[in-house]
Protein backbone atom coordinates (compact mmCIF):
# COMPACT_ATOMS: atom_id res chain seq x y z
CA UNK A 1 0.00 0.00 0.00
CA UNK A 2 1.20 3.59 -0.58
CA UNK A 3 1.84 5.85 1.94
CA UNK A 4 -0.47 8.23 3.17
CA UNK A 5 0.67 12.02 3.03
CA UNK A 6 -0.43 13.40 6.19
CA UNK A 7 -1.88 16.96 5.80
CA UNK A 8 -0.57 18.27 9.71
CA UNK A 9 2.44 19.89 8.46
CA UNK A 10 -0.01 22.32 6.76
CA UNK A 11 -1.82 23.03 9.63
CA UNK A 12 1.78 23.09 11.64
CA UNK A 13 2.95 25.73 9.56
CA UNK A 14 2.86 29.41 11.37
CA UNK A 15 3.80 33.13 10.03
CA UNK A 16 6.78 34.34 11.78
CA UNK A 17 6.84 36.00 15.32
CA UNK A 18 7.02 39.33 13.98
CA UNK A 19 4.01 39.13 11.95
CA UNK A 20 2.20 37.90 14.75
CA UNK A 21 3.17 40.67 16.49
CA UNK A 22 2.21 42.97 14.20
CA UNK A 23 -1.03 41.86 13.72
CA UNK A 24 -1.83 41.40 17.24
CA UNK A 25 -1.58 45.33 17.56
CA UNK A 26 -3.42 46.47 14.49
CA UNK A 27 -5.86 43.32 15.21
CA UNK A 28 -6.42 43.96 18.56
CA UNK A 29 -8.58 40.87 18.69
CA UNK A 30 -10.75 41.61 15.74
CA UNK A 31 -10.95 38.60 13.23
CA UNK A 32 -11.46 39.09 9.87
CA UNK A 33 -12.08 36.86 7.45
CA UNK A 34 -9.69 34.72 6.42
CA UNK A 35 -9.39 35.81 3.05
CA UNK A 36 -9.25 39.40 3.68
CA UNK A 37 -6.24 38.51 5.95
CA UNK A 38 -4.60 36.66 3.13
CA UNK A 39 -4.58 39.12 0.76
CA UNK A 40 -3.01 41.90 3.76
CA UNK A 41 -0.41 39.75 4.40
CA UNK A 42 0.91 39.59 0.72
CA UNK A 43 3.81 41.80 0.55
CA UNK A 44 3.48 45.56 -0.60
CA UNK A 45 5.71 45.22 -3.70
CA UNK A 46 3.23 42.17 -5.11
CA UNK A 47 0.28 44.78 -4.75
CA UNK A 48 2.56 47.41 -6.69
CA UNK A 49 2.93 45.37 -9.58
CA UNK A 50 -0.65 45.05 -10.36
CA UNK A 51 -1.29 48.43 -9.30
CA UNK A 52 -0.31 51.85 -10.78
CA UNK A 53 1.11 54.56 -9.12
CA UNK A 54 -2.22 56.91 -8.50
CA UNK A 55 -4.30 53.90 -7.18
CA UNK A 56 -1.78 52.53 -5.06
CA UNK A 57 -1.22 55.90 -2.98
CA UNK A 58 -4.96 56.06 -2.45
CA UNK A 59 -5.25 52.92 -1.26
CA UNK A 60 -2.74 53.42 1.30
CA UNK A 61 -4.11 56.67 2.36
CA UNK A 62 -7.30 55.19 2.45
CA UNK A 63 -6.18 52.23 4.43
CA UNK A 64 -3.73 54.32 6.80
CA UNK A 65 -7.40 56.67 7.44
CA UNK A 66 -8.68 53.05 9.14
CA UNK A 67 -5.98 51.98 11.06
CA UNK A 68 -5.78 55.18 13.12
CA UNK A 69 -9.42 55.41 13.38
CA UNK A 70 -9.61 51.32 14.66
CA UNK A 71 -6.26 52.30 17.32
CA UNK A 72 -8.22 55.09 18.48
CA UNK A 73 -11.00 53.51 19.52
CA UNK A 74 -9.67 50.67 20.86
CA UNK A 75 -7.60 52.74 23.02
CA UNK A 76 -10.81 54.30 24.13
CA UNK A 77 -13.11 51.30 24.74
CA UNK A 78 -9.84 50.18 26.88
CA UNK A 79 -9.81 53.52 29.23
CA UNK A 80 -6.13 53.91 28.69
CA UNK A 81 -7.10 57.96 27.28
CA UNK A 82 -9.09 60.62 29.64
CA UNK A 83 -11.19 62.42 27.63
CA UNK A 84 -8.64 65.94 27.99
CA UNK A 85 -5.83 63.74 26.70
CA UNK A 86 -7.97 61.74 24.20
CA UNK A 87 -7.96 65.32 21.89
CA UNK A 88 -4.26 65.63 22.49
CA UNK A 89 -3.22 61.95 21.42
CA UNK A 90 -5.63 62.43 18.68
CA UNK A 91 -4.23 65.15 17.24
CA UNK A 92 -0.49 64.50 17.47
CA UNK A 93 -1.06 61.12 16.29
CA UNK A 94 -3.28 61.84 13.52
CA UNK A 95 0.13 64.14 12.32
CA UNK A 96 2.55 61.89 12.44
CA UNK A 97 1.00 59.81 9.93
CA UNK A 98 0.55 62.59 7.45
CA UNK A 99 3.96 63.58 7.70
CA UNK A 100 5.09 59.81 7.63
CA UNK A 101 2.77 59.39 4.34
CA UNK A 102 4.18 62.96 2.73
CA UNK A 103 7.85 61.12 3.48
CA UNK A 104 6.59 57.92 1.51
CA UNK A 105 5.00 59.62 -1.21
CA UNK A 106 8.02 62.00 -1.48
CA UNK A 107 10.40 59.01 -1.92
CA UNK A 108 7.95 56.86 -4.26
CA UNK A 109 7.52 59.97 -6.45
CA UNK A 110 11.62 60.27 -6.81
CA UNK A 111 11.34 56.52 -7.35
CA UNK A 112 8.54 56.61 -9.70
CA UNK A 113 10.71 59.32 -11.57
CA UNK A 114 13.91 57.80 -11.71
CA UNK A 115 12.16 54.73 -13.46
CA UNK A 116 10.57 57.11 -15.88
CA UNK A 117 14.14 58.77 -16.71
CA UNK A 118 15.12 55.06 -17.02
CA UNK A 119 13.00 53.75 -19.32
CA UNK A 120 12.27 56.84 -21.46
CA UNK A 121 15.52 58.71 -21.85
CA UNK A 122 16.15 57.21 -25.68
CA UNK A 123 12.51 59.00 -26.46
CA UNK A 124 13.49 62.02 -25.23
CA UNK A 125 16.28 63.12 -27.08
CA UNK A 126 14.58 62.09 -30.11
CA UNK A 127 12.51 65.12 -29.85
CA UNK A 128 13.97 68.22 -31.37
CA UNK A 129 14.02 71.72 -29.37
CA UNK A 130 13.75 74.92 -31.21
CA UNK A 131 16.50 77.24 -29.64
CA UNK A 132 16.69 80.49 -30.74
CA UNK A 133 20.11 81.97 -31.38
CA UNK A 134 19.96 84.04 -28.24
CA UNK A 135 20.05 81.09 -26.38
CA UNK A 136 21.73 78.85 -28.58
CA UNK A 137 24.77 81.44 -27.99
CA UNK A 138 24.81 81.17 -24.37
CA UNK A 139 24.54 77.02 -24.62
CA UNK A 140 28.03 77.32 -27.17
CA UNK A 141 29.55 79.31 -24.47
CA UNK A 142 29.18 76.58 -21.51
CA UNK A 143 30.04 73.88 -24.44
CA UNK A 144 33.92 73.03 -24.19
CA UNK A 145 34.19 72.80 -28.46
CA UNK A 146 32.54 75.86 -29.90
CA UNK A 147 29.58 74.44 -32.56
CA UNK A 148 30.66 76.64 -35.51
CA UNK A 149 33.54 74.52 -36.61
CA UNK A 150 36.86 76.10 -38.66
CA UNK A 151 36.19 76.14 -42.04
CA UNK A 152 33.44 78.33 -41.61
CA UNK A 153 35.35 80.90 -39.93
CA UNK A 154 37.64 80.55 -42.63
CA UNK A 155 35.20 80.79 -45.16
CA UNK A 156 33.86 84.00 -43.44
CA UNK A 157 37.30 85.55 -43.71
CA UNK A 158 37.66 84.65 -47.59
CA UNK A 159 34.26 86.25 -48.15
CA UNK A 160 34.89 89.32 -46.01
CA UNK A 161 38.41 89.47 -47.93
CA UNK A 162 36.73 89.07 -51.47
CA UNK A 163 33.90 91.26 -50.87
CA UNK A 164 36.21 94.17 -49.74
CA UNK A 165 38.30 93.07 -53.04
CA UNK A 166 34.91 93.78 -55.13
CA UNK A 167 33.72 96.93 -53.34
CA UNK A 168 36.95 98.21 -54.39
CA UNK A 169 36.87 97.41 -57.83
CA UNK A 170 33.55 98.96 -58.23
CA UNK A 171 34.57 102.29 -56.90
CA UNK A 172 37.41 103.11 -59.34
CA UNK A 173 39.90 101.92 -56.65
CA UNK A 174 41.13 98.43 -57.73
CA UNK A 175 43.84 97.72 -56.06
CA UNK A 176 45.67 94.93 -54.43
CA UNK A 177 45.15 94.55 -50.64
CA UNK A 178 48.68 94.08 -49.50
CA UNK A 179 48.64 90.96 -46.68
CA UNK A 180 49.74 91.28 -43.03
CA UNK A 181 53.46 90.43 -42.34
CA UNK A 182 53.91 87.17 -41.61
CA UNK A 183 50.87 86.31 -42.52
CA UNK A 184 50.67 84.79 -46.10
CA UNK A 185 48.18 85.73 -48.73
CA UNK A 186 46.08 87.83 -46.16
CA UNK A 187 45.16 85.07 -43.84
CA UNK A 188 43.75 85.62 -40.44
CA UNK A 189 46.77 85.66 -37.92
CA UNK A 190 44.27 83.06 -35.95
CA UNK A 191 44.22 80.18 -39.29
CA UNK A 192 48.02 81.07 -39.49
CA UNK A 193 48.71 80.61 -36.35
CA UNK A 194 46.40 77.13 -36.08
CA UNK A 195 48.01 75.31 -38.61
CA UNK A 196 51.17 76.66 -38.09
CA UNK A 197 50.61 74.33 -34.76
CA UNK A 198 49.14 71.68 -37.18
CA UNK A 199 52.32 71.63 -39.23
CA UNK A 200 54.24 71.05 -35.84
CA UNK A 201 52.19 68.42 -35.12
CA UNK A 202 52.63 66.61 -38.39
CA UNK A 203 56.41 67.32 -38.24
CA UNK A 204 56.40 64.41 -35.77
CA UNK A 205 53.12 63.31 -36.05
CA UNK A 206 53.46 58.74 -36.10
CA UNK A 207 49.94 57.67 -35.11
CA UNK A 208 46.30 58.91 -33.67
CA UNK A 209 43.61 60.90 -35.20
CA UNK A 210 45.08 63.95 -37.00
CA UNK A 211 43.65 67.58 -36.16
CA UNK A 212 40.03 68.23 -37.28
CA UNK A 213 41.52 71.97 -38.47
CA UNK A 214 43.59 69.44 -40.81
CA UNK A 215 41.10 67.37 -42.06
CA UNK A 216 38.78 70.31 -43.17
CA UNK A 217 41.17 71.21 -45.80
CA UNK A 218 39.79 69.61 -48.47
CA UNK A 219 36.29 71.26 -48.05
CA UNK A 220 38.28 74.83 -48.56
CA UNK A 221 38.55 76.54 -51.70
CA UNK A 222 41.70 78.01 -50.26
CA UNK A 223 43.05 74.52 -49.21
CA UNK A 224 46.66 74.39 -50.54
CA UNK A 225 47.28 77.96 -49.43
CA UNK A 226 46.60 77.07 -46.11
CA UNK A 227 48.43 73.70 -46.80
CA UNK A 228 51.76 75.61 -47.65
CA UNK A 229 51.60 76.99 -43.61
CA UNK A 230 51.84 73.40 -42.31
CA UNK A 231 55.34 73.04 -43.96
CA UNK A 232 54.85 69.84 -45.86
CA UNK A 233 58.37 69.23 -46.46
CA UNK A 234 58.70 68.76 -42.99
CA UNK A 235 55.53 66.41 -42.45
CA UNK A 236 56.65 62.54 -41.82
CA UNK A 237 56.28 59.90 -43.79
CA UNK A 238 52.97 58.83 -41.68
CA UNK A 239 51.83 62.38 -41.68
CA UNK A 240 52.22 61.92 -45.45
CA UNK A 241 50.30 58.88 -45.59
CA UNK A 242 47.61 60.17 -43.92
CA UNK A 243 47.43 63.47 -45.69
CA UNK A 244 47.23 61.21 -49.28
CA UNK A 245 44.39 59.36 -47.57
CA UNK A 246 42.11 62.54 -46.43
CA UNK A 247 43.17 64.49 -50.19
CA UNK A 248 42.65 61.39 -52.53
CA UNK A 249 39.00 60.55 -51.06
CA UNK A 250 37.60 63.68 -50.52
CA UNK A 251 39.32 66.16 -53.44
CA UNK A 252 38.26 66.02 -57.22
CA UNK A 253 40.99 64.58 -59.46
CA UNK A 254 42.06 68.48 -60.72
CA UNK A 255 42.40 69.27 -56.94
CA UNK A 256 44.03 65.94 -56.44
CA UNK A 257 46.62 66.31 -58.98
CA UNK A 258 47.91 69.94 -57.19
CA UNK A 259 48.43 67.76 -54.40
CA UNK A 260 50.37 65.00 -55.68
CA UNK A 261 52.70 66.97 -58.08
CA UNK A 262 53.59 69.68 -55.69
CA UNK A 263 53.84 68.09 -52.17
CA UNK A 264 53.60 64.11 -52.68
CA UNK A 265 55.96 63.58 -55.81
CA UNK A 266 58.43 66.52 -54.43
CA UNK A 267 58.26 63.86 -51.01
CA UNK A 268 58.92 60.75 -53.00
CA UNK A 269 62.04 61.82 -54.67
CA UNK A 270 63.46 63.51 -51.99
CA UNK A 271 63.38 60.63 -50.07
CA UNK A 272 64.14 58.14 -52.70
CA UNK A 273 67.63 60.47 -53.14
CA UNK A 274 68.01 60.74 -49.87
CA UNK A 275 67.87 56.92 -48.58
CA UNK A 276 68.02 54.75 -52.14
CA UNK A 277 64.83 53.86 -50.90
CA UNK A 278 61.27 54.24 -50.41
CA UNK A 279 59.69 54.10 -46.72
CA UNK A 280 56.66 51.80 -46.49
CA UNK A 281 54.53 54.82 -45.34
CA UNK A 282 55.88 56.71 -48.18
CA UNK A 283 54.79 53.51 -50.76
CA UNK A 284 51.40 53.44 -48.76
CA UNK A 285 50.93 56.79 -50.20
CA UNK A 286 52.58 55.85 -53.65
CA UNK A 287 49.74 53.50 -53.64
CA UNK A 288 46.63 55.14 -52.17
CA UNK A 289 47.64 57.71 -54.61
CA UNK A 290 46.61 56.07 -57.59
CA UNK A 291 42.82 56.24 -56.32
CA UNK A 292 42.38 59.13 -58.69
CA UNK A 293 43.80 57.56 -61.58
CA UNK A 294 44.27 60.30 -63.55
CA UNK A 295 45.26 62.62 -60.86
CA UNK A 296 48.04 60.07 -60.44
CA UNK A 297 49.31 60.17 -63.76
CA UNK A 298 49.08 63.64 -64.65
CA UNK A 299 51.01 64.50 -61.25
CA UNK A 300 52.90 62.04 -60.58
CA UNK A 301 53.92 59.50 -63.97
CA UNK A 302 54.06 62.34 -66.66
CA UNK A 303 56.52 65.11 -64.45
CA UNK A 304 58.91 62.07 -63.40
CA UNK A 305 59.40 61.45 -67.08
CA UNK A 306 59.22 65.02 -68.47
CA UNK A 307 61.85 66.20 -65.67
CA UNK A 308 64.60 64.38 -67.68
CA UNK A 309 66.36 63.13 -64.24
CA UNK A 310 64.14 60.41 -63.03
CA UNK A 311 66.41 57.57 -61.92
CA UNK A 312 65.89 53.35 -62.53
CA UNK A 313 65.27 53.56 -58.74
CA UNK A 314 62.39 55.59 -59.20
CA UNK A 315 61.14 53.96 -61.91
CA UNK A 316 61.24 50.79 -60.77
CA UNK A 317 59.66 51.95 -57.31
CA UNK A 318 56.71 53.65 -59.18
CA UNK A 319 56.40 50.59 -61.97
CA UNK A 320 55.81 48.19 -58.95
CA UNK A 321 52.42 50.39 -57.57
CA UNK A 322 51.59 50.21 -61.14
CA UNK A 323 51.73 46.41 -61.22
CA UNK A 324 50.13 45.90 -58.12
CA UNK A 325 47.55 47.97 -58.11
CA UNK A 326 44.06 47.89 -60.79
CA UNK A 327 43.82 50.40 -63.23
CA UNK A 328 40.81 51.60 -65.24
CA UNK A 329 41.61 50.58 -69.30
CA UNK A 330 40.74 54.20 -70.26
CA UNK A 331 43.54 55.85 -68.10
CA UNK A 332 45.47 52.87 -68.93
CA UNK A 333 44.90 53.55 -72.24
CA UNK A 334 45.73 57.17 -72.19
CA UNK A 335 49.17 57.17 -70.30
CA UNK A 336 50.53 54.51 -72.61
CA UNK A 337 49.44 57.19 -75.91
CA UNK A 338 51.01 59.69 -73.34
CA UNK A 339 54.12 58.32 -73.00
CA UNK A 340 54.75 56.96 -76.38
CA UNK A 341 54.33 60.66 -77.87
CA UNK A 342 57.33 61.75 -74.98
CA UNK A 343 61.06 62.15 -75.70
CA UNK A 344 62.23 58.76 -75.20
CA UNK A 345 64.44 57.77 -71.79
CA UNK A 346 65.11 54.86 -69.90
CA UNK A 347 61.92 55.14 -67.27
CA UNK A 348 59.28 55.65 -70.15
CA UNK A 349 60.84 52.06 -71.31
CA UNK A 350 59.87 50.81 -67.82
CA UNK A 351 56.41 52.54 -67.80
CA UNK A 352 55.14 51.36 -71.23
CA UNK A 353 56.32 47.51 -70.36
CA UNK A 354 54.52 47.82 -66.99
CA UNK A 355 50.81 49.02 -68.43
CA UNK A 356 52.00 46.46 -71.70
CA UNK A 357 51.89 43.34 -68.97
CA UNK A 358 48.72 43.90 -67.77
CA UNK A 359 47.10 42.72 -71.08
CA UNK A 360 44.37 45.36 -71.41
CA UNK A 361 42.37 45.47 -74.76
CA UNK A 362 43.56 48.93 -75.73
CA UNK A 363 42.16 51.48 -78.09
CA UNK A 364 43.20 51.84 -82.19
CA UNK A 365 44.69 54.99 -81.40
CA UNK A 366 46.76 53.94 -78.42
CA UNK A 367 48.14 50.98 -80.24
CA UNK A 368 48.56 53.00 -83.24
CA UNK A 369 50.93 55.37 -80.98
CA UNK A 370 53.10 52.80 -79.84
CA UNK A 371 53.41 51.35 -83.47
CA UNK A 372 54.41 54.81 -84.55
CA UNK A 373 56.76 55.12 -80.96
CA UNK A 374 59.03 52.17 -81.86
CA UNK A 375 59.13 53.04 -86.06
CA UNK A 376 60.72 56.13 -84.74
CA UNK A 377 63.66 54.75 -84.02
CA UNK A 378 63.76 52.61 -86.89
CA UNK A 379 66.63 55.41 -88.37
CA UNK A 380 68.31 56.09 -84.73
CA UNK A 381 72.01 55.82 -85.06
CA UNK A 382 72.44 55.02 -81.60
CA UNK A 383 72.43 51.64 -79.66
CA UNK A 384 69.32 51.36 -77.87
CA UNK A 385 69.39 50.35 -74.24
CA UNK A 386 68.17 46.82 -72.89
CA UNK A 387 64.67 48.18 -71.51
CA UNK A 388 63.86 49.39 -74.94
CA UNK A 389 64.31 46.01 -76.44
CA UNK A 390 62.40 44.89 -73.71
CA UNK A 391 59.56 46.94 -73.78
CA UNK A 392 59.81 46.62 -77.63
CA UNK A 393 59.43 42.49 -76.75
CA UNK A 394 56.14 42.81 -74.18
CA UNK A 395 54.80 44.84 -77.49
CA UNK A 396 55.95 42.23 -79.83
CA UNK A 397 54.63 39.32 -77.88
CA UNK A 398 51.10 40.84 -77.89
CA UNK A 399 51.85 41.60 -81.66
CA UNK A 400 49.06 38.88 -82.97
CA UNK A 401 46.34 40.46 -80.46
CA UNK A 402 47.44 44.13 -81.90
CA UNK A 403 47.50 42.62 -85.56
CA UNK A 404 44.09 41.30 -85.42
CA UNK A 405 42.42 44.21 -83.72
CA UNK A 406 44.40 47.21 -86.16
CA UNK A 407 41.77 47.74 -88.39
CA UNK A 408 43.00 44.06 -89.90
CA UNK A 409 46.22 45.59 -91.21
CA UNK A 410 50.11 44.04 -90.49
CA UNK A 411 51.82 46.80 -88.39
CA UNK A 412 55.40 46.73 -89.90
CA UNK A 413 57.91 46.31 -87.45
CA UNK A 414 60.04 43.46 -89.20
CA UNK A 415 62.56 46.71 -89.63
CA UNK A 416 62.39 47.83 -85.94
CA UNK A 417 63.39 44.12 -85.00
CA UNK A 418 66.57 44.32 -86.20
CA UNK A 419 67.95 47.13 -84.11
Amino acid sequence: MGKLKSTSKKNQRHDPLLVQLRDDQLGAGKLSAPGRRQKRDKPEEERNLALDDKTSKKILSIAKEQQQEMLASEQKDDGFLSEDDEEEHESAFLSRPRQIAADSDSDEEFEGLNEEQDGDDSDGYDEELEVDEGDQAILDSFQSAPSRNLADLILQKLEEQEDKQQLLAAKGKARQVSPPAGHPGGLNPKITEVYTKVGQLLSRYKSGPLPKAFKILPSLRNWFQILEITAPHAWTPHATLAATRIFASNLEPRQCQKFYKHILYEKVREEIDENKKLSVQMYMALKKSIYKPAAFFKGILFPLCESGTCTLKEAVIVGSILTKVSIPVLHSGAALLKLSGMEYTGPTSVFIRVLLDKKYALPYKVIDGLVFHFLGFKREARQMPVLWHQSFLVFEIRREIVNSVARGEEIPLEDVEMI
